[in-house]
């Protein structure tokens, strides 16, 4: 066993400096309710990434960020010609977010780079951490614009002319992003990876309810974003019977109890959740002339995935000829399902049990940075317990000592992937 091998057998992580650096983050874009907003490219994003820069350099760490805004912090290796280490999560949340969804996977994995920078810990392979952009896709969709630029090397055009709802736009915003940090060099998208880690909040409620502190993710289930518009007639909402409406709200409302009994009762594995819908002109004495509603469809095979798009359809469209509308559906997003590697699993179980974490595999019903990272190298997530699997949400919370068992979790794994990587 080598000298930085010996030494790495007794490192730990430094529960208060990480816990206290949650707190810190957790006061950028603040909420009254206890909660987190700080969308992607907004103000709130900008002094995060400014304050995780600056502890960075601090720490005479490399910084560097590229043509999406990820924004990376280098932890020199021995040998620089060695692909490195990844290890990442994002900073941006939702409108009235947590605030550990995405900043505790960040922290964690700075707080790995300063662990094995406290102990000397040499390692072939430079370490480093990433903050994508805009993983949540809140603000700008689609979502995880900055791991998926990044794995396919690639700023696609018809993401720059994207619209926030407040009308920025995202080149514009991306641009603003980048000038915040004048004196951190901007990189070319994409370059190659030994290996990708990512620590993240479970944001359901199976490891609670088990009682255990780290999942192993197995795999990510495949997700698909529609958009789909009803369109018929506006016509006065009291003079008009029903033999003469063409009202796509009722196509609609029908066409998603339908959907509603047919998806997620026949099958647990399935999720189907209308996210956001529009009526216009949107008068509360008209019917209205177009509704529009976006369907989240998820699951962890593909075939699945493409009978219940295909079952949208047929729905949609049956209601929409019985309402003598006409229906139009739009994909906004379609990843595939992804399952890591069998070897990564097994490092990171013997990681787990090595740190004396107990663990179960899980599949993750979110998507995240890893799955587009899985693209490039090898890659794995490990999840930690949220009270009451709440996430997406103000009261979202994750007990002190389950974050650092998922930041110590997170550095074992990283030292046996490094020490895989060796032999």
């Amino acid at each position: 066993m080598s000298h930085a091998a010996r030494r790495a057998q007794h490192v730990s992580v430094d529960a208060t400096r990480l816990l206290s650096r949650l707190d810190r983050f957790a006061q950028i874009g603040a909420t009254p309710r206890g909660g987190v907003n700080r969308q992607a490219l907004t103000e709130g994003d900008r002094e995060a990434r400014a304050l995780l820069a600056h502890l960075g350099h601090e720490r005479g760490f490399a910084v560097r960020q590229d043509a999406a805004a990820n924004l990376f912090l280098r932890r020199e290796g021995t040998d620089a010609s060695l692909a490195p280490l990844l290890l990442g999560s994002h900073l941006d949340t939702q409108p009235t977010g947590g605030r550990f969804d995405g900043a505790l996977g960040v922290l964690a994995g700075l707080e790995v780079l300063e662990t094995l920078e406290d102990a000397g810990v040499s390692t072939p392979r430079a370490v480093e951490l990433v903050a994508w952009t805009n993983e949540e896709g809140s603000r700008f969709s689609p979502g995880a614009m900055g791991s998926r630029a990044f794995a396919d090397e690639t700023l696609p055009e018809s993401w720059l002319d994207a619209r926030a709802p407040d009308g920025a736009r995202f080149s514009d915003e991306l641009a603003k992003t980048l000038r915040v940090l004048p004196d951190v060099p901007v990189a070319p998208l994409g370059r190659p990876i030994a290996s990708y880690l990512e620590l993240h909040i479970e944001q359901g409620p199976i490891l609670e309810r088990e009682g255990l502190p780290i999942g192993v993710v197995s795999g990510i289930q495949g997700t698909r974003w529609l958009e789909v518009t009803l369109e018929g007639a506006s016509a006065h909402a009291g003079t008009t019977p029903l033999a003469f409406r063409r009202d796509p709200m009722m196509a609609a409302a029908v066409a998603l109890a339908a959907l509603q009994t047919a998806v997620m009762e026949q099958d647990e594995d399935a999720r189907l959740t209308v996210g956001r819908i529009e009526a216009q002109p949107g008068s509360i004495n008209a019917i209205p002339e177009r509704v529009c509603f976006t369907l989240d469809l998820r699951h962890p095979r593909r075939e699945r995935l493409n009978e219940i798009d295909a079952l949208v359809r047929a729905v949609c469209a049956r209601e929409a000829e019985q309402a003598r509308c006409t229906v139009q559906v739009r994909v906004l997003n379609d990843m595939e399902p992804s399952a890591f590697p069998e070897p990564m699993l097994a490092l990171a179980e013997a990681a787990c049990t090595k740190a004396g974490l107990p663990h179960r595999r899980i599949v993750s019903g979110a998507f995240h940075d890893a799955l587009f990272l899985a693209r490039k190298a090898p890659a794995l997530m490990l999840f930690t317990p949220c009270r009451d699997g709440i996430s997406h949400n103000e009261a979202e919370y994750a007990e002190p000592q389950f974050c650092v068992s998922g930041a110590t979790a997170l550095l074992e794994t990283a030292l046996a992937v490094l020490h895989s990587l060796e032999i």
